[in-house]
């Protein structure tokens, strides 16, 4: 993607994210807490899982953890416009397996942006709706970056519309099924399995096309990963926290995960023709 057509879709993406943020904030200014009541609270509310102070009198029960969801708004922006450009590209240039492949790149934007909403409502009312919605976004995420490096690692097989057609159907098919999966089998299981697999993917691919990767994508996505889980450990141990701090651990977390799915994103997409 040429250099000035990507500058324009930051720019783009920023103020959107800017003006995201102003209608959340006017959210957050106008209502209170009494807009969640009646509705059933999470267990991560009831333990106090998180080190932010769950204030429930304000509209965002837990801002900082709130408005860090932003993070995954603005890159779900960014890779929507991506797919889309690609999309428009088509035909017109060479473009790599993932450019030939737009629909995976606008579902992958949208995952970004469900998670953004889900992750922002959970952490707003903190109630058990919330959290499902929460996870399920971040399975979307972790499901659409499995699939989009299996489409690499097994580049020998050629897929038609109808079946690229199919593939996305499926896809988001699976994802609202995780909303069932998710509370049959704990997250502490099947979160790690599905980012093992990713990161596999990866390295399987990284072999497979050297001369065409980015190996420092590859580390980068494995590095942010595990930092962001340590900082997220930290928040639920409470070690180092201050409630009423405007810096919490698991706001971090937000946007070091975003920047970790982003480099794994970018090492498929932004790969040589």
């Amino acid at each position: 993607m040429p250099s000035p057509t990507l500058y324009k879709l930051l720019i783009r993406s920023f103020l959107l994210t800017l003006g995201m943020l102003v209608i959340w904030w006017g959210l957050d200014s106008f209502f209170n807490g009494t807009v969640w009541a009646g509705m059933v609270v999470s267990k991560s509310a009831l333990v106090v899982e998180y080190c932010e102070f769950n204030n429930v009198a304000r509209f965002f029960h837990q801002p900082m953890n709130t408005y860090s969801n932003l993070a995954y708004f603005f890159f779900g922006v960014l890779i929507l416009q991506i797919g889309i450009d690609d999309h428009k590209n088509q035909g017109l240039k060479i473009q790599n397996r993932l450019e030939s492949f737009p629909a995976l790149s606008a579902l992958m934007g949208i995952c970004f942006v469900y998670l953004s909403f889900g992750s922002a409502f959970f952490h707003a009312s903190l109630t058990w709706i919330g959290q499902r919605v929460d996870m399920n976004g971040t399975y979307g995420i972790t499901l659409v970056l499995v699939s989009i490096a299996l489409y690499h690692v097994l580049y020998k097989i050629r897929l038609t519309q109808l079946v690229k057609n199919v593939w996305i159907t499926a896809l988001v098919i699976v994802i609202l099924l995780f909303l069932k999966i998710a509370l049959l089998i704990s997250s502490s299981i099947l979160l790690p399995s599905l980012i093992l697999a990713l990161l596999v993917c990866i390295a399987v691919n990284y072999l497979q096309f050297r001369r065409k990767r980015s190996i420092l994508l590859g580390i980068a996505s494995l590095v942010l990963m595990v930092v962001a889980v340590r900082f997220r450990t930290l928040d639920v141990q409470k070690i180092g926290c201050d409630p009423h701090s405007l810096i919490q651990g698991h706001s971090i977390w937000h946007l070091l995960t975003a920047l970790s799915s982003v480099c794994s994103y970018s090492f498929f997409r932004f790969a040589k023709p």
